[in-house]
């Protein structure tokens, strides 16, 4: 009866695994991709992106982030944050808005959708009628202007959404007072800009595409000025006085107008094309910003020649007689202006300029010399080129992480000193416990180091391989050059930049000592350079050495790419990682493996070829040893080379098909009477089989003559019992695509002697595996069943010795099945089956160490495993149970498959997109995510002043209108304000609506300000009903 126990249900075992794992997705690192709009808010100092997948995020001071998703995912076309409120709107492409709030949960802010609406028109308009074009949240925070195609603006209440269609402005109305030969040109076709009057909330500036410009007031609802402009319209902004304003035009023009109190009519005081004569392109968007010095800048979008220079993306600066164009190397989508923010205040008095590009963010610093930029904290461009691999490293030692720091450091001369001037909201998450290195490697020949630690992955330390090898461009040509007479003056900025100079030098692998500073970096070409930390920059040669992986063997010629050629004298490098030694493997293919062990001073690389053994102590090749199959041809191609064999890949396909019609064929004419006896016979034993073992997928073995079976998959250093079990020794293990596993022994001197004498190295044993499915990873643990430590790790006193004593177990982990043998007689032990049983493939697996939340003194070591269908699942070491799983990435989500990388302590990172990580945990102790808040900004007596007292008359007068006659006699009146004497007087009353404001009656979660008025207003009616026994019929909306 043993058999029909269900195993895996130790209730002991159940609350240890809610200890130890749990998933999260939490955080996303990088630039979002495809972002869409920009929005600011100088009160609460935050920054809105939103995306064409309907994402919007926010960003405050470095660790505060929100993030929402829009449920129709469409793009986000504008984002406006309600002044002085916690709020948020935004505009998506199908003429949607939406209001999000940040609300206060538990200690922490929250970013949530409170309310969705779509302008609709009266049945039978056309869709152009209500298509918004122009959203302006009004300073009074009641009210939302629309302006649309049809040339009509609606004015939306807040936050419900309600259309007050008595306050509409219509393009008729507008047009009563413009001089009839203007009007004839269809001057109201759609509204491009509507702009509130800085001085006086009760007036808004409307702008429509054909060059007029209305002045608005609101309280008499008509038009006091119009501006006729004579070139198609593109923006507007006020000056911050409010006696001008200027606008920018279609034709690359900008102009100024005054703003007066008599009824002549306005002409403008200066119209310039800054980049003329020649024809130019539009200007989208401007800013005039005042000084104290009385220079004002004067910053737009747009405005180059379209002849020479059509292509480029600029935002030009002008301060009196300094002009600078900054060149962006992709798109820009939106910018602004971060200035003084007291609406009080004389001058602007800008200090920096946020420009969201299409692949990158960029701020420039305006008080600084030069205007330099400011390097950003968080929002990193991570395929400024892109990422080819990744490596991460955990708990990195301080005095190797202050050497990085200190390169990087130099390396940002060039950046303002500026603190990051978006620093809304309160970072509340602890400080990490240990720091954190992300290594990504990319198309260009770089490789950056990412502070992986907190929320924010900030840029370290760029490294550059560039200069080991010859190149059509040389390193030390400045790319930006900026003369003296050049015009237009542009100056490239950001660090984007898609294209590689030469494809080979793309990194596909990097291994860091953490301990020694030893970085091991391979490439396309195959190339391995091996690097140590030098503080000081240094001028040198670096050894060559070359592995020729084919010899031995005849009739092989290298089809793809040749090899990079290295350098010949003396190379300059800057403090960092500086190349001692390359080593380059032939033929030049990619290389797809590496492991460096730097206490025996050795490096191995693997290709589709074979792989190697080097010591980079001597500078010698220890050995070589060709994988290739007889019949992989395509290995001898090379990823780059153009030239495919079409004419085997048909006929592979036309024999595929053959094979399926021959075989349904057969199928087909079988004897139905075999076939139903069959299905009897197995109906028979069905119960008993599926008691006895579970299904299992009939999986065939691959052949040894498919492509690629000579591909190295993995290599691994360990000191394990290789040859008997009395005496253990170094070794080296590698797995290829099909299904073979190498172990070498190696004789490593001891230190006096090293370089005395040379290492050797014995092959040892070669393993099979039945199936022949590619090797993911290979793992050796020791007699306590734990995974034999670092190298270097035991000699900084950062990890127990390995258990010599006890047996050592192999375990190997292929695409199928994970498989654990016996040392040193390599006999299988036992195995746990993924395909056959799940129809999952193994992509990437790394062992993890997991704390128990609950206490310190427990942790475990156990597998993680990453599968093609995008599930994680965690198992233990050494018995192989499935201890749970997560559906983590979408099986589609090949690229995203390929890119994670696991952490030591159950994290992970996996690309979303090409600019952006997903982070995500497994650990119920070791949890990286946002935890933040943001205060609402406190209204003071002369903030907003003007707006508060100019739009009450506006709310009061629309509130009224929807009020009975008998509702406003001058008898209710005196009871209302009896009422409120009565009630402001009783202490108890005073103490209850104190509760209401500080958050609610014993609620723990605070009221937002937006329904604070509405709650106090409930809550005072609901005290007077208590107190005089009847219904107030007065409404307390203040």
């Amino acid at each position: 009866m043993r058999r029909f126990l269900r195993s895996g249900h130790d209730p002991v075992r159940e609350r240890l695994k809610r200890d130890l794992f749990q998933f999260n997705k939490t955080v996303e690192h990088g630039f979002p991709h495809q972002p869409s709009a920009l929005g600011y808010s100088s009160s609460l100092h935050l920054m809105a992106i939103g995306t064409r997948s309907g994402a919007i995020k926010l960003y405050g001071a470095p660790g505060v982030e929100f993030m929402g998703l829009h449920e129709e995912n469409n793009t986000v076309l504008q984002m406006h944050f309600i002044p002085g409120q916690c709020q948020l709107v935004t505009l998506l492409d199908d003429n949607s808005l939406h209001l999000w709030s940040l609300k206060q949960r538990s200690g922490t802010s929250e970013l949530q959708e409170e309310q969705r609406f779509t302008l609709r028109g009266p049945p039978g308009s056309s869709p152009s009628a209500t298509q918004i074009t122009v959203v302006l949240p009004h300073s009074s925070r009641e009210v939302l202007y629309l302006g649309t195609e049809s040339g009509n603006i609606f004015v939306v209440e807040l936050p419900s959404f309600r259309v007050l269609e008595k306050r509409t402005i219509s393009s008729e109305t507008v047009l009563q007072r413009v001089p009839e030969d203007y009007s004839n040109r269809r001057p109201c076709e759609l509204v491009e800009a509507i702009q509130e009057h800085p001085r006086n909330p009760d007036q808004i500036l409307i702008g429509y595409s054909r060059g007029l410009i209305v002045l608005w007031d609101v309280q008499s609802n008509k038009a006091t000025h119009h501006f006729l402009g004579s070139q198609q319209l593109e923006n507007v902004f006020w000056q911050r006085d409010g006696r001008q304003f200027i606008s920018c035009h279609y034709d690359g023009s900008y102009a100024q107008w005054p703003v007066s109190n008599d009824n002549r009519q306005p002409e403008p005081l200066e119209s310039k094309v800054p980049y003329g004569p020649f024809p130019c392109k539009a200007i989208s968007k401007i800013y005039w910003q005042v000084t104290k010095n009385g220079l004002p800048y004067i910053i737009f979008q747009g405005g180059m020649p379209r002849a020479s220079y059509g292509d480029r993306h600029s935002i030009s600066v002008i301060h009196g007689s300094q002009q600078i164009a900054f060149d962006f190397t992709s798109r820009v989508i939106d910018f602004f202006v971060i200035s003084n923010a007291d609406p009080a205040a004389e001058f602007d008095d800008p200090s920096a300029m946020v420009v969201l590009a299409e692949e990158e963010l960029v701020v420039i610093d305006l008080k600084a010399p030069g205007w330099p930029a400011v390097h950003p904290p968080y929002l990193a461009s991570l395929h400024c080129s892109a990422i080819t691999c990744s490596h991460h490293v955990s708990n990195i030692p301080l005095k190797l992480w202050e050497r990085i720091i200190s390169a990087g450091s130099k390396q940002n001369s060039h950046y303002s000193n500026m603190l990051w001037p978006i620093d809304g909201g309160t970072n509340l998450a602890p400080d990490p416990p240990q720091r954190d290195l992300l290594l990504t490697g990319h198309e260009d020949g770089t490789v950056r180091f990412w502070d992986a630690s907190g929320v924010c992955l900030h840029l370290l330390y760029k490294l550059s391989t560039v200069r080991v090898f010859l190149t059509d461009v040389d390193p030390n040509d400045n790319m930006n050059p900026l003369g003296e007479d050049e015009w237009p003056p542009l100056r490239k900025v950001g660090s984007f930049d898609p294209y590689s100079d030469d494809p080979r030098l793309g990194i596909q692998k990097i291994y860091l000592c953490k301990y020694s500073g030893y970085l091991a970096v391979a490439g396309t070409a195959g190339q391995v350079l091996l690097m140590e930390l030098n503080d000081e920059a240094a001028e040198h040669v670096v050894d060559y050495a070359e592995a020729d992986l084919l010899q031995d063997q005849e009739g092989y010629r290298w089809k793809g790419h040749e090899r990079l050629k290295a350098r010949d004298g003396p190379v300059r490098f800057e403090p960092g990682f500086q190349p001692f030694i390359l080593v380059q493997c032939q033929p030049p293919a990619v290389v797809t493996s590496l492991a460096l062990h730097s206490e025996w001073k050795l490096v191995a690389c693997g290709t589709s070829h074979g792989f190697g053994l080097f010591d980079h102590q001597q500078k010698r090749l220890v050995f070589v040893k060709c994988t290739l199959h007889p019949s992989d041809q395509l290995a001898l191609e090379g990823p780059l080379s153009r030239v495919k064999s079409l004419k085997k890949s048909l006929r592979q396909s036309f024999r595929r098909i053959r094979r399926s019609r021959v075989s349904s064929r057969k199928r087909r004419a079988g004897n139905i009477a075999e076939v139903q006896e069959a299905n009897a016979k197995f109906d028979q034993g069905a119960l008993q089989e599926m008691e006895l073992a579970p299904v299992q997928r009939k999986i065939e073995a691959r052949s040894a003559e498919d492509s690629f079976t000579g591909f190295v998959r993995t290599l691994y250093f360990a000191d394990t019992f290789l040859r008997d079990s009395s005496r253990h020794c170094p070794s080296l293990w590698a797995g290829t695509n099909g299904g073979t596993v190498y172990a070498f022994s190696l004789r490593v001197p001891p230190a006096e002697r090293r370089m005395d004498e040379p290492v050797r190295a014995e092959q040892a044993k070669e393993i099979q595996l039945m199936h022949r499915a590619p090797i993911v990873g290979i793992l050796v643990l020791d007699g306590r069943s734990a995974p034999l430590p670092e190298p270097l790790e035991v000699a900084h006193d950062l990890s127990k010795s390995p258990d010599m004593q006890g047996s050592h177990q192999l375990l190997v982990v292929s695409e199928e099945q994970l498989k654990v043998f016996t040392l040193p007689k390599v006999s299988s032990k036992l195995k746990l089956k993924l395909t056959a049983l799940e129809g999952c493939r193994v992509r990437k697996m790394a062992v993890a160490n997991f704390g128990s939340c609950q206490t310190d003194d427990y942790s475990e070591n156990n597998l993680t495993v990453l599968t093609n269908l995008g599930d994680i699942q965690i198992i233990s070491l050494p018995f192989l149970k499935l201890q749970t799983r997560y559906p983590c990435i979408r099986k589609e989500d090949v690229s995203g498959i390929a890119s994670c990388v696991f952490t030591k302590y159950g994290q992970g990172f996996y690309l979303i997109s090409p600019s952006e990580f997903e982070r995500f945990s497994l650990s119920t102790k070791w949890l990286v995510e946002p935890r933040c808040i943001i205060d609402a900004p406190e209204i003071t007596s002369n903030n907003h002043l003007h707006n508060t007292s100019g739009m009450e008359h506006t709310g009061r007068k629309s509130r009224d209108l929807g009020r009975s006659s008998g509702d406003t006699g001058e008898d209710e009146r005196k009871s209302g304000r009896l009422m409120e004497h009565a009630l402001l007087n009783d202490e108890k009353v005073l103490k209850e609506i104190q509760s209401t404001l500080e958050g609610g009656r014993g609620r723990g979660d605070p009221i937002p300000i937006y329904q604070r008025s509405r709650t106090l207003s409930t809550r005072i009616q609901e005290l007077y009903r208590k107190k005089f026994g009847k219904k107030s019929r007065r409404t307390w909306a203040k």
